[in-house]
Parts: C-alpha cells; sequence; structure tokens
C-alpha cells in the first residue's frame, strides 16, 4: 500500500492540468459534485479497490473526464481533520502550488436541515441555483471552486446568525460568511457547498456617540454608506477599500486602504465586536473603552480570521473628525524608483500626510483611456495633505522641495473639492481601467507589504520582470505604508497565461519574503495566499492558528478550506 500512494499523486501531478481544464470549461456545477461526493465511512479495502478500477482506464485513456473519476484522496490523519481533506483532496494551498480551482466533494445537505433552515429563516432563504452559482463564484476574483452552496440565507440579527449557526453545526454543514463580495482571494468560495450567510439586511447604524467619537454598527453597512451617514457629524470612518466593501468583511479581511498611513489598518480602528462562533456561542471582545488589559485581545484575533473563527455580527468602530481642509498634490517621475524614493524620503521627514498613492507609467496610460485623460504617462506620485488651511499648505511645500531634489517634475496641486474628488475617483477605479485596456481579461492582484526601506528595491525588481513579460502588467502603491499591488492581466481560457501571471506573482511575493515583508498587506489570505504562509511565519505559527481553529471550531464548519494551509499537522 506504501507504494501506491506515490503512484497516485504522480497520477494526479500529471493530469490536473487536463482535470482543471475540463472543470473550468464546465457551467453544470451539480454534475461535477455528484462526481466528487463520496462516503467518509468507507473502509481501506473499499478505497483501494475503488482506485484500481478506475486506474486502469486512467493509465490507457488519460483524459480529464476518467481524471474526474478517481479517487485521489490519501487515508486521513492528522492532517487531514475537517472538511479539508476528510472529505476532498484538493492542490490549492499546498507550498509550491500553481492551481486555482479549488477541489472539494460534497455531500447532499439532508432535507431535515433544510426544513430546520426554512423555520429559522422564513422567507430570508433560497435554494435557487443561479442565486446560489453567483454567491459561490467571485466578482472581482479569478478563484473558483468546483462547488457553490446549497443555500443561500439572509439573517436579519444576531439572534438569526446564532440559530443558523447552531443548526449548521448540529449537522456539521460548511458555512462560508458572505459580506459586499469585494475580496479576491477566494473568501467566499464553497468548496464544499453547505450554507452562504448573506450579511447585507443586517446593516443597521446601532449607536452613534458623538462626543466618544464612536459608532456600533452591524455588519452588513458599507463603509460609503457609513461615511455618508456620518458627514453630517463632522465626523467620518478613515479606512477607504475597494467601493462596496463591507465593515463585517473589512474586519474579516483584516483590510486597509489608501488612509492607512495615517489612520492605520481595520486592526487599529476597532473597539468592540460582537462573534457567533462555531457552536453557537455568542462572545463580545472588550467594551468601548479606547484601551484594555483585560485578557487575551480577542478582538484582534477575530480581525484578519476570514470567518474561519466565527460570524461577526456587530462592530464598534473608533471614528475620526472630518479635517478642516486638504490639499491633493501630483508629480511625475522619471523612474519608478525615483517615485519610491520620495515617498520613503518624505515618511522619514516627518510630514504627515494621509495619503501617499503610486501609480507606474503603464496605470497611468489605462487611466487615460478608461477617463479620456491626458496626464503624463510616466510614474507618478499622488499626495494628499490634511489639517488646518496654513498646515496642509506648509506640509505641501515640504514635499515639493523634496520631489525637487529626487529628480521629480510638473508638481501640481489642487484645494477645490470637486477637482481633489475627481482624482481620487480615478484612483480608485485603477483596476477597472485596467479592464477596459484588456476587455475579457482577469487580473491576478498581488499586495505584498515589505519594511518601508526596501520598498523602492522591491518595487524596483518586480518591475523589471513585469516589464519583461508579454502579459500587460501596471504597478500600484501604498507607498506611505511599504504596500504595492502588481495589476496582471491574463486571458482566462489562455493557461499559458494564467502559468505566467501565477510566475510573475510567486516572484513578487518571494521577493518581498526575502525582504522581510509580507505575501499579503490588505488582501488576506482566502485560498490564494495559503502556499506562502510557511515560509513567512513558520510552521509553529501555523500549528498555532490550526490550534486556535481547531479549539474554537471543532467540527471544522466555519469557511473550511481557507487561510490555514492544507498541509498542516497538529
Amino acid at each position: 500500500m506504501g507504494s501506491f500512494f506515490p503512484l497516485i499523486s504522480r497520477l494526479a501531478s500529471s493530469s490536473k492540468h487536463y482535470a482543471s481544464r475540463a472543470l473550468r470549461s464546465s457551467t453544470a456545477f451539480p454534475p461535477l459534485r455528484s462526481l466528487s461526493t463520496t462516503s467518509s465511512s468507507s473502509s481501506s479495502s473499499d478505497r483501494f479497490r475503488s482506485w484500481s478500477r478506475s486506474l486502469l482506464p486512467f493509465a490507457i485513456a488519460g483524459t480529464a473526464a476518467f481524471a474526474l473519476s478517481l479517487d485521489l484522496r490519501p487515508t486521513p490523519s492528522s492532517c487531514d481533520s475537517g472538511f479539508g481533506h476528510q472529505f476532498g483532496y484538493y492542490f490549492v494551498g499546498r507550498k509550491g502550488s500553481t492551481e486555482i480551482l479549488v477541489q472539494g466533494s460534497h455531500t447532499a445537505v439532508p432535507k431535515e436541515f433544510i426544513d430546520e433552515l426554512r423555520a429559522i429563516c422564513e422567507s430570508n432563504m433560497t435554494l435557487d441555483y443561479d442565486e446560489r452559482y453567483f454567491h459561490g463564484n467571485p466578482q472581482n476574483s479569478f478563484h473558483k471552486a468546483v462547488n457553490i452552496p446549497d443555500v443561500i440565507v439572509y439573517p436579519r440579527s444576531q439572534d438569526d446568525v446564532q440559530k443558523i449557526i447552531k443548526t449548521c453545526n448540529k449537522f456539521k454543514i460548511p458555512i462560508v460568511p458572505y459580506g459586499g463580495a469585494t475580496s479576491i482571494e477566494g473568501h467566499t468560495l464553497a468548496p464544499y457547498g453547505g450554507v452562504c450567510i448573506d450579511l447585507s439586511l443586517m446593516k443597521k447604524i446601532k449607536a452613534l456617540h458623538v462626543r466618544d467619537m464612536d459608532v456600533v454598527v452591524e455588519p452588513g453597512i458599507g463603509w460609503i454608506e457609513l461615511n455618508e451617514y456620518l458627514k453630517p457629524y463632522g465626523l467620518f470612518f478613515p479606512l477607504d477599500p475597494g467601493p462596496g466593501a463591507t465593515i463585517g468583511g473589512m474586519c474579516a479581511t483584516r483590510c486597509s486602504g489608501s488612509l492607512a498611513v495615517r489612520y492605520g489598518t481595520m486592526r487599529e480602528n476597532v473597539i468592540n465586536l460582537q462573534v457567533v462562533l462555531g457552536n453557537g456561542d455568542v462572545i463580545k471582545t472588550g467594551s468601548r473603552a479606547r484601551k484594555s488589559a483585560a485578557g487575551y485581545d480577542l478582538a484582534r484575533l477575530m480581525i484578519g480570521s476570514e470567518g474561519t473563527l466565527g460570524v461577526i455580527t456587530e462592530v464598534t468602530l473608533r471614528l475620526q473628525k472630518l479635517p478642516q481642509h486638504s490639499v491633493v498634490a501630483m508629480c511625475n517621475f522619471k523612474t519608478i524608483k525615483d517615485a519610491a524614493d520620495v515617498a520613503i524620503a518624505t515618511m522619514l521627514s516627518g510630514i504627515q500626510v494621509s495619503r501617499v498613492e503610486l501609480l507606474d507609467e503603464v496605470q497611468m496610460k489605462a487611466i487615460n483611456v478608461a477617463n479620456g485623460k491626458n496626464l503624463p504617462e510616466v510614474p507618478t506620485l499622488m499626495f494628499e495633505f490634511i489639517g488646518t488651511e496654513a498646515y496642509a499648505r506648509e506640509q505641501t511645500q515640504l514635499v515639493q522641495k523634496i520631489v525637487s531634489e529626487h529628480n521629480g517634475s510638473d508638481f501640481t496641486f489642487v484645494e477645490d473639492p470637486d477637482a481633489k474628488m475627481e482624482l481620487w475617483k480615478i484612483r480608485k477605479e485603477a483596476l477597472w481601467a485596467c479592464f477596459a485596456m484588456a476587455p475579457g481579461f482577469e487580473a491576478m492582484t498581488t499586495d505584498v507589504c515589505v519594511p518601508l526601506s526596501r520598498l523602492a528595491e522591491c518595487i524596483s525588481k518586480s518591475k523589471q520582470l513585469l516589464d519583461a513579460s508579454t502579459l500587460l502588467c501596471t504597478v500600484i502603491a501604498h507607498a506611505g505604508d511599504g504596500n504595492f499591488h502588481a495589476l496582471v492581466l491574463f486571458d482566462p481560457s489562455d493557461e499559458d497565461q494564467r502559468q505566467e501571471a501565477e510566475r510573475l506573482n510567486h516572484f513578487i511575493v518571494h521577493t518581498a519574503l526575502s525582504m522581510e515583508g509580507t505575501c499579503t498587506g490588505e488582501h488576506g489570505v482566502g485560498t490564494g495566499k495559503m502556499k506562502y504562509l510557511e515560509q513567512e511565519l513558520g510552521i509553529g505559527s501555523l500549528r498555532t492558528m490550526k490550534r486556535i481553529k481547531s479549539a474554537l471550531d471543532p467540527n471544522n464548519i466555519m469557511n473550511p478550506g481557507k487561510l490555514i494551509p492544507p498541509h498542516v499537522c497538529i
């Protein structure tokens, strides 16, 4: 038996290209689920006979259809507990993986479970295939899974969420929390089917404390809608990820945005959470006090847990005063290194900028094409300075001097509200500008972050490889905190282009890791970044994470197959 598994592994490796093509080309998910559905109680001898029967035709024909019929799962072990391996084998997330299609077998949910769920949710649930397909396929991501949710539920309260999770835990049905669907690393995939908990109906603002500068909200409210509500009070919530992101999802992925250089990430801006754990228990992570030394910091444990430990149902956020005045400046450079050097020099000078954004010449061209602009197509820096009118202008002049000392040119600034809004609008829509240059393409988006002193070096090394590639590649950076994105566009129907995009992504990530950086500064892990975590954090840290996951979610129903790499053993 020991010599049989290596044979299976080699066959799996040689066939996965054909299998992934077949799966990607299919639009009928239920047949794919039925092919991978097996009973977890099969004996070893039954599995061996099943493998033996499948092996001969596979060896003869070598086609994707036979590859899909193989049961390639190893015997479950301490590494394989839960949905990740006990119910289905997948390649995504293993070290060195280049696969993006998340495998996972599926067992039909019992009618009794659906009946109990309907009693809880009444009309706020659906079994409609189109709705399930929509929720099971990310809207802004190339990541895919062979399965989709079996049912979508729309809770209206924490009590609904608690009852839903208790029912799922009773029947051991997997759960995928769902927010604004703006995540790009496969966070909302449902590789094992189950229940998608769409929190879009939970969007109340429960309490605003103007004198304390905090607000209590439900997870389904978007950051843009929240700021519209806060504006008359002279307050705002400073984090600004992609349009459409919701507060619950922003907590789950520990997001940030262009204002993080001044205000920090989600980790620094959440005061308290209420979370429903995998067994249905409701916990709160703190009080409304601005600081506390009372026990473990459970809020920071939940922020960035990506739904693998519980479902966030209430968030208390730290707010900021709207600035009295702001100035937005732009300047151009001959090389991207010069631009990055200015960003570093600005931060070292102690100037309190609220944004420092870097865009390369390819991204500037995309902006011109998509928006009908005529901006110089060269590496460009965008700054924002806030405070009193005198202070903001003083900071602008200081940065202008730094720019002139680093080969910068065409330094301009605007103070008109409409002009400022227009400049930040084109920056926020940079990804869609890229898609306008390559209709029908998808984007592989990196979000590495390095120590600020290494930013120019990391971007320069990455840019050399990107410029040499045949693919359309752009660079955008939150240059004030060492975080940058490479947008690599590829034709999803062309496997060679996808592999080239993956090669570029690998290079950028490994370059960042070699500089004591991280594989993800703000997008999170999902399924796309799992394969890099052991190199970044070490196996000891991953085992600790898995122990926490096992303690809080022993049935592994909370967003299984995400965040923790499948090869980690405890």
